[in-house]
């Protein structure tokens, strides 16, 4: 089963992008400073959707299919043909919204595998979208890739083609790990596969899931320390959610494996950070570490907030205030293409105050944190700071408890450094309770930022629904 998408309404007239996707186009915060020229407009990122995949791995929620053979268009086989009609359609509704031009700053392709398709189908793909939007200089364009679908001779095909990095799906180096993941690949290939690519100049990308029902402390240990051994520039490390409608999920429930532990899976990830560090890899958002220079630009753009078109079966777009998902099924979406129409499912505009949720949810997660005094909506209130609106729209934070009340005593001097002018004067209060409970770092605070500690990554959602 796939994640339920998203209610929403068609796109309107025929077709049509919405005026919103112009909102908010000028560069987000966070955009760095000494960007080449022309980079004004918000950046822009796109991300290719390949829906087939060797396996379903028993954790899997993604839009995946097994089935290579689904008729004409939606089959493995016409996959990029078809997604070159949908990439010509995208550009010439964004051409007609007005959108600015933009060359696109990184290319993911994911799924699914997307190497399960030959070499030359990505490498085509990737010659699409630099005849539909162009790839900016220094472009990042990254593919995933199961251990198993991929050579020397496939990984350095992609590298000539223009690609710069490839994200190995690991997940553990336990076998016994692995079967209860119903993940079926062979550790021992994994060093080969990061050494292939490295050869091939690509920078390397490791995920590892922790929290499988039965991995212990030790196994946990065993996968990130034969993950660092294999040198790769960056690693990502997700606790293991078991959706509802999952393979796994139906094992859950008939009680042959037990539900993971939050505070099984809050231990792991101190763990990981700890080991982590020791090895060089420093964390540059919740669940991602890298060495230094190696950051994943698609990951930033993603939690900064930047546009990016997403292309293929299910695939979802952030254009402005426009969120937009496509067709799920690969013959459904096929056969929208087909008719020459863009194959999206459904759209919604958010407003100002699920914008600024988003902005909030997202950045926070970031280890540069989010500047205070940008904090709050931007309206005035009476002593000269900022007061926003309450969380609404789409961005679902999940219930969690807050954080508790602060000591008596901790907020004066935090009070008299972050006041009116440098913090909006009503988060003062809140900002001195975050630190006195530990969440986020009193230092950063102090300079006008919110920065999350440790715990304070752990506790997330709860510093992101004390912050707007």
């Amino acid at each position: 089963m796939s994640p339920t998408q998203p209610e929403g309404g068609p796109l309107p007239g025929a077709g049509e992008l919405p005026g919103a996707v112009r909102a908010s186009s000028g560069s987000p915060p966070g955009f760095p400073s000494g960007s080449p020229p022309g980079s004004s407009a918000r950046p822009f990122c796109v991300y290719l959707h390949v829906p087939y995949c060797r396996v379903r791995c028993g954790y899997c929620d993604f839009n995946t299919y097994t089935n290579l053979n689904m008729g004409p268009g939606a089959s493995a086989g016409d996959f990029v043909d078809t997604l070159a009609g949908e990439l010509a359609l995208a550009g010439a509704a964004m051409d007609r919204a007005g959108l600015p031009r933009r060359q696109a700053r990184t290319v993911f392709v994911g799924g699914g595998t997307p190497t399960v398709l030959p070499a030359a189908d990505l490498v085509r793909m990737l010659d699409l979208v630099r005849r539909t939007w162009g790839l900016a200089p220094g472009a990042e364009v990254t593919t995933e890739a199961n251990p198993e679908t991929v050579d020397e001779r496939y990984l350095a095909t992609l590298a000539r083609a223009g690609f710069t990095r490839v994200s190995i799906g690991m997940q553990s180096a336990v076998p016994r790990v692995l079967a209860v993941l119903d993940r079926t690949h062979t550790p021992e290939r994994v060093p080969l596969v990061v050494d292939w690519a490295r050869r091939a100049g690509l920078s390397t990308s490791l995920d590892l899931i922790y929290g499988a029902p039965g991995e212990s402390m030790g196994d946990w240990r065993r996968s990130l320390e034969a993950a660092i051994g294999i040198g790769p520039d960056h690693i990502s490390a997700y606790a293991l959610v078991i959706e509802e409608g999952t393979r796994m999920w139906g094992r859950v429930r008939r009680g042959e494996l037990p539900m993971p532990s939050d505070d099984d899976e809050a231990a792991k990830y101190e763990v990981a950070d700890a080991v982590l560090a020791g090895a060089g890899y420093r964390w540059y958002e919740i669940s991602n570490w890298a060495r230094p220079g190696a950051e994943c630009r698609h990951n930033e753009a993603y939690w900064r907030d930047w546009d990016w078109y997403g292309a293929g079966p299910g695939a979802h777009s952030h254009l402005g205030d426009v969120r937009m998902w496509d067709v799920k099924h690969p013959v459904a979406w096929a056969g929208r293409v087909a008719a020459g129409r863009l194959p999206v499912a459904g759209h919604e505009v958010i407003d100002a105050q699920a914008r600024e949720l988003e902005r909030v949810m997202l950045g926070i997660r970031m280890r540069e944190g989010l500047d205070l005094a940008g904090l709050g909506g931007g309206e005035e209130d009476d002593d000269g700071g900022a007061r926003g609106g309450g969380a609404a729209g789409p961005g679902r934070v999940p219930e969690r408890t807050g954080p508790g009340r602060a000591p008596e005593g901790a907020g004066p001097g935090l009070t008299e450094r972050t006041g009116p002018g440098r913090t909006p004067s009503r988060l003062v209060p809140v900002v001195a309770r975050l630190v006195a409970d530990g969440l986020l770092q009193p230092d950063a605070a102090l300079r006008g930022r919110a920065v999350l500690t440790l715990r304070g990554r752990l506790m997330a959602d709860a510093v992101t629904r004390a912050l707007v």
